[in-house]
């Protein structure tokens, strides 16, 4: 049969493509570049029409009910792309290498006009492992844990989330750092604070292992989450996205720990945006799984 491709802003035809119900999307995709454009897969997106989710490239032709002979795809492009590891692999490192330079540039002068050479002292030897260990660990779930059920993102994010992570780092090492940083006033608030940080690291790192058991490798099957025999991952009876509460606690222990104000706001920021995650997760699972818990919420236990 023969389907139209057709422009998303202009309704304009394009061109018009042979297809069979075994096509797939990607499919597709190949047979538009063949004959029209220059663009490669991960940037073209096809929908039923303007207000439609963009058609993955694992559907098959025939598995679209309301597509018949005659019957048009909205084509649009995504622009530039680019890998989703590789995006998380450079947030990620930026962050180490820019706590470091503060971190390495106690005695440097032009950094810090009032350094008079002093060591660094207990809660600025934690944070600084505390800060490097976490991003480390998010490189290498990056590389061996995580699997993701998109292949690419577009290039802009890339900017957009290294100027996020690498200036966060940037301003919470600098003032950690300083020869004037004043440590918390007990001691109690500082273990208080570096023990919710473990807590949240463990319960961050035992979710993401979770979700990586739920996904077979290669494919993109989607399950509802539960719990497993790792305490940690009974918060997944409460909430869809333990992971995000995990981390969020984590940085709060750690603005408890260090006690200043970009750590504090970082986990604020951070936490406002995860929430927002959390919620549009939570809506998808609620509309692709009927019998979805109904006592789960989002990221906040009994809350949100």
């Amino acid at each position: 049969m023969k389907i139209e491709l057709a422009h998303g802003k202009t309704g304009k035809t394009l061109l018009t493509v042979d297809v069979t119900k075994e096509d797939s999307i990607l499919d597709v995709k190949k047979k538009h570049i063949k004959e029209k454009t220059h663009l490669y897969p991960s940037r073209i997106c096809y929908k039923l029409s303007l207000k439609d989710k963009a058609l993955t490239d694992d559907v098959k032709i025939g598995d679209i009910e309301t597509l018949t002979d005659g019957s048009v795809l909205y084509f649009k492009d995504l622009g530039p792309q680019i890998g989703w590891a590789t995006v998380f692999i450079a947030e990620y490192t930026g962050p180490i290498f820019a706590y470091l330079i503060f971190y390495f540039s106690r005695n440097c002068s032009w950094i810090y006009p009032d350094s008079e050479g002093a060591p660094h002292n207990t809660v600025q030897n934690l944070a600084c492992a505390c800060y490097v260990g976490h991003y480390i660990k998010r490189v290498l779930e990056t590389i061996f844990i995580h699997r993701f059920s998109k292949g690419t993102m577009p290039i802009g994010n890339l900017f957009k989330n290294c100027t996020y992570y690498w200036g966060f780092s940037s301003l919470i090492s600098y003032f950690i750092n300083h020869p004037l940083y004043t440590v918390p006033s007990t001691e109690t608030q500082v273990y208080v604070g570096l023990s919710i940080y473990f807590f949240g690291e463990l319960g961050n790192l035992s979710t993401h292992l979770a979700f990586k058991n739920m996904r077979p490798a290669g494919s993109k099957v989607r399950v509802i989450p539960k719990p497993n025999g790792n305490p940690f991952c009974a918060l997944f009876n409460l909430v869809s996205c333990p992971n995000y509460t995990y981390e969020v606690l984590s940085w709060v222990g750690y603005a408890v720990m260090t006690q200043t104000f970009f750590s504090g706001l970082f986990a604020l920021v951070g936490g406002a945006q995860m929430l927002q995650w959390a919620l549009g997760k939570h809506r998808n699972y609620k509309k692709e799984f009927k019998d979805y818990p109904k006592n789960r919420k989002a990221m906040i236990p009994f809350i949100m």
